[in-house]
């Protein structure tokens, strides 16, 4: 009986070892593990990173470029990946801003700007996908479609009144539910649901099966090229979400948002665990880059640094992870 009892005990910590093991393998709680160490120092160097206000902001300000961080992800687990989302955001925004302020109702106006980002996204799978093009180049060129269009659509003015459901688009973006910024519910019910999507369906398997090997998945049947535009119209509807949010939580558009939120966003795929050469990422990942990088843009500000270094800061970030990453693979492949 002692001998069975002994031998259970070392398989239970054998267990223990191996779950902790592969917990630390991955590449998402180290960076998990940096955010915590990071809002601890804040807490303890500062008298106001931990004040509720400043939380508050945190969490919202994170949860934007979290959701186009989701797509990006899976951009990036593709094999691609997308430079445009910034424009995106903006004609999502302008779209729901000019509907919006002719009189036009809330549900018309969000649905149509939820379907002009998608339309971009749509224009740059099928060039991918069926005109063989780089998704470099296809999306560099639609950062400048996109925000031109918005300027058009606007004539390149601000547009701060929203016709009779002004108030209504102004709670979902800037309001809250519970004491929690209603961004960071939509990020946390749209992160779940990228989980899902990239973990239980075969659209998600397929994803990251293509990101790993193209080739391969051709060979197998997958139907690569949807695939591709689907993967582009997922990446510009989140953009274009979060260009809904930023509306109504700024209160106004002009056509410079969205403007350089391409680097924070692909530097929180990327720090989230999301490998640039394809078929790999997840959504929690994407959500905890995002998180850190929205505590070291706090942190400058709270310690009086100027935020002239945020780009340095999340530019060595993306090096950092992608060296991490590599040096992972080397030592894995030994």
């Amino acid at each position: 009986m002692t001998t069975t009892n002994t031998l259970t005990e070392v398989i239970d910590r054998s267990e223990h070892r191996s779950m902790l093991s592969r917990l630390t393998s991955h590449h998402t709680f180290w960076v998990f593990i940096a955010a915590l160490l990071a809002c601890m120092a804040l807490t303890l160097l500062t008298d106001t990173f931990a004040t509720e206000r400043n939380l508050f902001n945190v969490s919202r300000n994170f949860a934007f470029v979290g959701i186009i961080a989701l797509g990006m992800t899976a951009a990036i687990a593709s094999g691609g990946i997308d430079l445009s989302v910034g424009s995106t955001v903006v004609l999502s925004a302008m779209t729901v801003a000019v509907l919006m302020s002719s009189g036009l109702p809330f549900w018309v106006g969000v649905p149509a700007a939820l379907l002009a980002a998608m339309a971009v996204g749509a224009v740059n799978g099928i060039l991918i996908a069926y005109a063989g093009m780089p998704p470099f180049v296809v999306t560099l060129g639609m950062l400048s479609v996109a925000r031109s269009l918005a300027m058009v659509l606007s004539n390149n003015k601000m547009i701060y009144e929203f016709g009779p459901d002004h108030d209504l688009l102004l709670s979902l973006g800037g309001g809250s539910t519970l004491g929690l910024p209603n961004p960071l519910i939509v990020l946390a019910v749209l992160a779940v649901l990228t989980g899902f999507l990239f973990k239980w369906t075969r659209w998600g398997q397929h994803l990251f099966a293509m990101g790993g090997n193209e080739q391969a998945a051709k060979l197998t049947g997958i139907p690569v090229k949807q695939l591709k535009v689907s993967v582009y119209v997922f990446t510009a509807l989140m953009a274009g979400i979060t260009g809904v949010l930023e509306v109504g939580w700024l209160g106004g558009v002009t056509t410079n948002l969205g403007q350089a939120m391409e680097l924070s966003v692909i530097a929180a795929a990327v720090i989230g665990g999301a490998n640039l050469a394809g078929g790999v990422g997840t959504a929690f990942g994407a959500v905890v880059g995002a998180l850190l990088i929205e505590v070291i843009r706090n942190s400058l500000i709270l310690l009086g640094i100027s935020t002239f270094w945020q780009g340095a800061f999340v530019g060595s970030f993306i090096v950092i992870a992608v060296a991490f990453d590599r040096f992972r693979s080397a030592r894995s492949s030994d």
